[in-house]
């Protein structure tokens, strides 16, 4: 039986677009092309795009996936493959997932979650590379840096400054909820134990860069939101707390 790519379509729920796509780049050619020029689907094709699908949700890109089809043949083998990669990934996202889940109950609860149980599920370079990919590529499209461009990831050294950020974070937020003056010298202190700890990591930043920084944050919309998100009026009160910081350095 042959079907129309239009049912190819229907029954896989890739749009007539992406077929015709992955047509022109020989990734998924039809059976046969009618003599009215329709293309024709048999059940070998639809197997292929059922590989192209499973690898497609694993994030591997077009050129990839068409190279992995070519090199095996045998469709148990590659079922095989797609199976232990798949299950790798769902243990990885039901990890951080469940690190998720407790972080809201946490939340909700007004508590702490212990530093080591905030990054369950980032344990290797690539989910690190991972979580910050959404960060690069706005950075990338926007201001052309690049985070990752050639940067091996230190798992722990990461693991141990985002574990300080969050802590620094999580404090600032409660500030905030505190009604805490931005000026007020228990801020102050706060933001230089943060920046202390930033300069020890290998981060040199000084208060006025730290003040510079978090004025970039109110005018971009990426990381404006990431602070809102938190906490409504975080970014604000995170950048007026550095720039009194700074005024006094300066004195």
């Amino acid at each position: 039986m042959l079907y129309t790519v239009k049912e190819v379509s229907t029954l896989s729920k890739v749009t007539i677009k992406t077929l015709h796509h992955y047509h022109r780049i020989g990734l998924l050619l039809p059976s046969e092309i009618s003599e009215a020029g329709y293309r024709l689907y048999g059940m070998g094709e639809l197997e292929r795009l059922q590989h192209i699908l499973f690898y497609r949700e694993l994030e591997f890109p077009l050129e990839s996936i068409k190279e992995l089809l070519e090199g095996e043949t045998e469709r148990a083998a590659i079922l095989a493959q797609q199976e232990e990669l798949l299950l790798a990934r769902r243990q990885r996202l039901e990890t951080i997932l469940l690190t998720l889940r407790n972080t809201i109950a946490s939340n909700m609860k007004g508590e702490k979650m212990n530093s080591q149980d905030l990054f369950k599920g980032f344990e290797s370079e690539d989910a690190w590379k991972e979580a910050m990919s959404e960060q690069n590529q706005h950075l990338k499209q926007t201001y052309n840096v690049d985070l990752l461009e050639d940067a091996p990831v230190d798992v722990q050294k990461m693991n141990e400054q985002a574990a300080e950020a969050a802590a620094f974070m999580n404090e600032v937020a409660q500030a905030l909820r505190d009604g805490l003056k931005h000026s007020d010298e228990k801020m102050k202190q706060l933001l230089q134990d943060h920046l202390a700890f930033m300069n020890e990591h290998g981060h040199q930043i000084s208060y006025a860069d730290f003040a510079a920084q978090t004025r970039f944050f109110l005018q971009d919309d990426f990381h404006l939101r990431m602070l809102e998100g938190q906490q409504i009026g975080l970014a604000y009160y995170l950048a007026a707390a550095a720039e009194s910081l700074a005024a006094d350095d300066k004195q």
